[in-house]
């Protein structure tokens, strides 16, 4: 194994290991922000606190876990794909020695945004389905009386009254509509993740360089950690506005009097109409707190080279 693929594979080993513990970490917040985001008119939730009480109390403590194993799963797959884009893009585009070049980092970070749309995409799909069921089903009972218009996954089946699961809304989504099924959304993702990017890898990489230690080679941990933070902090929040018409678009299941969207402009318009401009910022504080975390035990990973110490294990 030359040097050049060990590097590699330690990447992939630390991005996937970040993933898995900051999903872990995180994913109660993360459903917090699906179902704040997805509520129209009457809040049910709210804020953050009151949604994962409410969410505990009525579906216990594994509620706030609902959609966690997708996220569990394929999260390795997209931390690394996104980590090792953007490092690929990195040497492609910012040579050795040169001065810090502001613009190539971000087409770095574009890169890296584009490349991981691939997991992300049908990853959110699922995920949102399985996070906003618990808010469907208070929201059905509380409209018990009218008639409910809400639709299965797809036509109508049986699973509207089973508990969904991913596989099952997978295999109804690609049996009724094909791959597209699970792309549904794909236009609002990358509008989301690639701003994410370009905003999110230059920012952490010279807030990071404000610490650099010329004895250790690098930045301390403390130093790594809370750059990884601020930087995902200040990117997340940037980008809500488009997290939320993602979230609105690729909800498939609506309850009463809620939205269909034909697409992102039909979405932002009635968004913008019906709930007021401050709708687009609908769970930012929820995202800051779920992504500062996420990227910081991300960048922590990385510095201490768990991935390198795995694979020293195996020569």
């Amino acid at each position: 194994m030359t040097h050049q693929d060990l590097s590699i594979t330690a990447k992939l080993i630390n991005g996937g290991v970040a993933g898995l513990v900051g999903v872990t970490c995180v994913f109660p917040m993360d459903l917090a922000k699906t179902r704040l985001q997805n509520q129209h008119g009457k809040a049910m939730y709210k804020g953050m606190i009151d949604c994962l009480m409410k969410t505990a109390r009525a579906e216990g403590f594994f509620g706030m876990y609902r959609g966690a194993a997708v996220n569990l799963t394929l999260v390795t797959p997209e931390k690394a794909i996104k980590l090792a884009a953007n490092d690929f893009f990195r040497q492609l585009l910012v040579e050795d020695g040169m001065q810090r070049n502001l613009k190539m980092e971000m087409l770095a970070g574009c890169g890296a945004g584009m490349c991981q749309v691939v997991v992300t995409c049908p990853m959110e799909m699922l995920k949102i389905q399985l996070q906003d069921a618990g808010r469907l089903a208070i929201h059905r009972q509380g409209s018990a009386s009218a008639p409910s218009t809400s639709r299965s996954y797809t036509t109508g089946s049986a699973s509207t009254h089973r508990r969904p699961s991913a596989t099952l809304i997978a295999w109804e989504l690609l049996h009724t509509q094909g791959l597209a099924g699970l792309y549904k959304g794909l236009g609002a993702t990358l509008l989301r993740d690639i701003p994410f990017s370009i905003i999110y890898f230059p920012l952490f990489a010279n807030l990071n360089n404000l610490g650099f230690n010329e004895l250790a080679g690098k930045a301390s941990f403390a130093h790594s950690f809370v750059s990884g933070c601020v930087a995902g902090s200040v990117a997340a929040v940037a980008v809500t506005p488009l997290d939320v018409l993602k979230t609105r678009i690729q909800t498939l299941k609506k309850g009463l009097g809620e939205d269909v969207y034909s697409g992102i402009t039909d979405c932002a318009r009635k968004l913008w109409i019906q709930e007021g401009p401050s709708a687009f910022m609908k769970g930012a504080g929820c995202r800051a707190l779920v992504i500062a975390p996420l990227f910081g035990i991300a960048q922590g990973v990385y510095f201490f080279g768990i991935g390198e110490r795995i694979l020293k294990c195996f020569e």
